[in-house]
């Protein structure tokens, strides 16, 4: 199961992510002529927030890959550990991808390490604590505080979408529960509204109490 997971991943989603490109502004024409005419400019601005909501998620996870991959780097670099800085780059950019940037930047830190360090495990544990520490910041501060407040997503709320859709749909879950976390955001704010200003949140005016 995981391996037809990975391949999903790796060969099905850039197709058809690809073809979706292709003749988008052609598909958003097709679905906006099916919208119901009285309804039309609701949903045209909610498409419209949520796609300024997806634009920030994408600016916030580049700010927070150019983050990691910077301290990353230095510090690998700090420790003396050859490649260093190219490893930090690599683990960086692929923190865009949760989980994968250190997974991958630690197996190549670490396996570096133990070739240029053998023998001397300060070095080794050390590469491995630079990976520990920056996998803890990015969960707990850089993803809630840079990704999450630029969604519109509490913080908490982040942190249980990635858990919850990492529970229930894999690696694939993590990868999409922020954005979708960010347009359900948008739809909730929306029936909020929408809500109060309804009969049953105000109330019938002018109506004595029984």
């Amino acid at each position: 199961m995981g391996v037809l997971n990975w391949l999903l991943i790796v060969v099905v989603v850039p197709v058809v992510t690809f073809y979706l490109l292709l003749d988008w502004d052609a598909m958003v024409e097709r679905i906006d002529d099916l919208l119901p005419r009285e309804h039309a400019p609701t949903i045209r601005a909610l498409m419209r927030e949520s796609d300024d909501r997806l634009a920030a998620f994408i600016r916030g996870q580049a700010l927070v890959c150019l983050i990691l991959g910077t301290y990353y780097a230095v510090a690998l670099v700090m420790v003396g550990l050859n490649f260093g800085l190219v490893v930090g780059a690599i683990a960086g950019f692929l923190t865009f991808i949760p989980y994968v940037g250190a997974l991958v930047g630690g197996v190549l830190a670490i396996g570096l390490a133990l070739y240029q360090f053998w023998g001397d495990w300060v070095w080794v544990i050390a590469v491995w604590a630079i990976f520990q520490s920056g996998q803890f910041v990015e969960g707990n501060f850089l993803t809630p505080k840079l990704v999450g407040e630029r969604v519109g997503v509490h913080p908490v709320w982040l942190i249980f979408a990635l858990a919850a859709f990492g529970a229930l749909f894999g690696f694939l879950g993590v990868l999409v529960a922020v954005p979708v976390a960010a347009v359900i955001g948008v739809l909730v704010r929306f029936a909020i509204g929408k809500y109060k200003q309804s009969r049953l949140y105000q109330g019938t005016h002018g109506n004595p109490l029984p």
